[in-house]
């Protein structure tokens, strides 16, 4: 029975009419186009039967631009002009690249241009002129699309794309903006883990909990997911963004060049020589004992415990993750909830990986689609679906954002509307209001993170609604509205209720999260929890008492000489001077609600008073008969 029908208003085909889509493996070390022909999910193969095309471009003094296989001959001969694992600088800023070699193969120099907006953004300086990662990406793209289109005989409908779980807004928006310039319609952006399900799922009906363990050549993510009767639910993401295949190959690639008695790789040409030379000495170990390593002169043996003991540490990181994965969907990994795990990436093919996470896990993983075409498998069978050619066994994914959403409050606390390992495509909404009289205007500030402080927190975006229309304090309603839609792109407006006027802003930062910021986010928010809660404690007191010393002090200054005698004048007085000073000192919230509510007690009679008057003031000059009810 169909869960869901998911195919685009007026984009379902007729009857013996199939739309082309695609799914994309757009790779850190090597890339993919997968479609459905009779049926099954397929990887397509180019002209020489290679389906794996290597994520690298080369651009030529000539203007020619290489890709793939062609472009890593020149890998080593011209590093400068030729560029690799670009994946890992997608929507990164300057300043989040450590130096090229321990950033991840960073060809070129990173440069900056003369727009202030895009000054950060990772460029590589070519022969070719200043080219971004998305660029280079297109260029990827594109070539996978020919091939496709090629072998299809027919003009692609649509194509989706799959990415890390763990990138973040501004890496999302580079890899769909790299599609457009290589002209593909987007069918949706697909968390790789939740791709690898899919193929999964389909293939063999699991039910159940499934963990999903991808790690390929720049990135590392878990997933822990939910499978029942086709709805693939993902429970919690974790991982990191830049730990890869591409790490073990530098370790060894700097263990080879110990042995050689060979200074430190900060030479582009010969960082690739060592690095070819370790990544092929790593694939061989796979099958070997020991192999034979050589490089230049240099002539050497590695046995596979040595390479071992450089990819334990690295292993250990990718477990470390998978806990706190576990804990975070409320997984106890000995309970037996855990179905089935499932490898992706090619680095999964390392027996030492293999080993550590059937030992983690306890269970045997699934390694029966090849690890590097199952993500392209998955995200075909999800094209296939989207493009509307199924009607009959169409799956619902339910992917889930891995932080928090929230807007500054005052105080500078953080406010969470949508939080994290929430269900994606999501919309919500909360009501918030002025802080003073005559508020005509608001500040939102968009914040991501799992900390109670702004401070503490990541800046997504500001922007302003005016036209609020004047009232007293805390009259006002705003309704701020959240939307992060499939892709895991974020939304937000902000409405003032009475008038309607709004204001709203899509989120797309120029810049992406350093390496490891979401663990590390994640970690804060664990380490400081208790500390974070007395400070938004106290932060609420602050405001609370701010709230009242303003109210009342001008209550005093319009008022108090008319309502009020001289010594209850001046009691008040000192009541405001004393919580003035208890905001600035106390540092307990209990104490400072306390003294709160002791002036509040204390100016009770004067708000009577007030009261009284007003409504003796609205009376005056009318008769009790106008105001009744009939």
């Amino acid at each position: 029975m169909a869960l869901l029908q998911i195919a685009e208003p007026g984009q379902s085909p007729a009857p013996h009419q199939r739309r082309i889509a695609v799914g994309i493996d757009l790779g850190t070390t090597h890339s993919l186009v997968a479609t459905v022909r009779s049926g099954s999910a397929q990887t397509l193969a180019d002209a020489n039967g290679e389906h794996l095309l290597p994520s690298v471009v080369h651009y030529s003094s000539d203007g020619r631009v290489l890709v793939g296989a062609a472009a890593a001959e020149f890998a080593a001969s011209d590093a400068s002009n030729t560029l690799v694992s670009v994946k890992r600088h997608m929507g990164r800023a300057v300043g989040d690249v450590e130096d090229a070699y321990g950033s991840g193969q960073l060809q070129g120099s990173a440069s900056s241009t003369e727009d202030d907006s895009i000054s950060r953004l990772v460029k590589f300086e070519t022969v070719a002129g200043l080219i971004s990662p998305v660029q280079a990406s297109a260029h990827i793209l594109s070539t996978l699309v020919e091939r496709a289109e090629s072998t299809l005989e027919g003009q692609l409908d649509g194509a989706v794309i799959t990415v890390p779980a763990y990138f973040d807004d501004a890496q999302r928006q580079a890899t769909k903006d790299a599609a457009i310039l290589a002209g593909i319609k987007v069918l949706r952006l697909l968390n790789e883990p939740t791709a690898a399900a899919v193929a999964y799922g389909l293939d063999q009906g699991a039910e159940g909990v499934v963990a999903i363990y991808d790690l390929g050549g720049g990135t590392f993510d878990i997933s822990i997911l939910r499978l029942n009767r086709g709805v693939f639910e993902v429970l919690a993401t974790g991982g990191d963004s830049a730990l890869g295949g591409d790490d073990i190959d530098r370790a060894l690639a700097d263990y080879l060049c110990a042995q050689a008695g060979q200074p430190k790789l900060d030479d582009l040409v010969r960082q690739r020589q060592w690095l070819k030379a370790a990544r092929r000495a790593k694939e061989a170990l796979s099958s070997s004992e020991i192999v034979a390593v050589s490089v230049d002169d240099w002539h050497g043996e590695l046995s596979r415990e040595q390479l071992n003991q450089l990819a334990r540490p690295l292993v250990a990181k990718t477990l470390r993750a998978c806990k706190r994965a576990l804990r975070d969907a409320g997984i106890d990994r000995e309970s037996g909830e855990i179905a089935n795990v499932v490898l992706v990436g090619g680095s999964t093919r390392m027996p030492l990986v293999r080993q550590q996470v059937a030992e983690f896990f306890a269970l045997e993983p699934l390694v029966s689609i090849d690890p590097d075409r199952v993500v392209a498998v998955g995200a075909a069978l999800q094209a296939d679906v989207l493009v509307g050619n199924k009607s009959d066994d169409d799956m619902l994914l339910l992917d889930v954002i891995p932080l928090s959403l929230g807007i500054e409050t005052m105080g500078g606390l953080t406010e969470k509307i949508i939080h994290r390992n929430t269900t994606i495509p999501v919309a919500r909404a909360q009501e918030f209001t002025t802080f003073k009289d005559g508020q005509t205007a608001m500040a939102v500030h968009v914040v991501q993170g799992e900390r109670e402080l702004v401070s503490d927190s990541r800046s997504l975006a500001r922007f302003e609604l005016h036209g609020i229309p004047p009232m007293l304090a805390g009259a006002a309603k705003v309704q701020v509205s959240f939307q992060v839609d499939a892709d895991g792109l974020l939304s937000v407006s902000a409405r003032e209720t009475t008038t309607g006027v709004e204001a709203r802003i899509d989120v797309k930062p120029s810049y992406g999260l350093d390496d490891g910021e979401i663990t590390r986010l994640l970690q804060d928010s664990y380490a400081h929890a208790r500390e974070d809660m007395e400070t938004r404690a106290l932060r609420e007191q602050q405001v609370e008492a701010d709230r009242l010393i303003e109210d009342l002090s001008a209550a005093l200054a319009t008022q108090g000489e008319q309502l009020l005698d001289k010594e209850e004048y001046h009691c008040l007085e000192v009541g405001l001077q004393e919580l003035a000073a208890a905001r600035e000192n106390v540092t307990d919230h209990r104490q400072l609600q306390r003294d709160i509510e002791g002036l509040a007690h204390l100016s009770e009679t004067f708000a009577t008073r007030r009261m009284d008057f007003a409504i003796k003031t609205a009376l005056a000059g009318h008769r009790l008969e106008e105001f009744e009810v009939p």
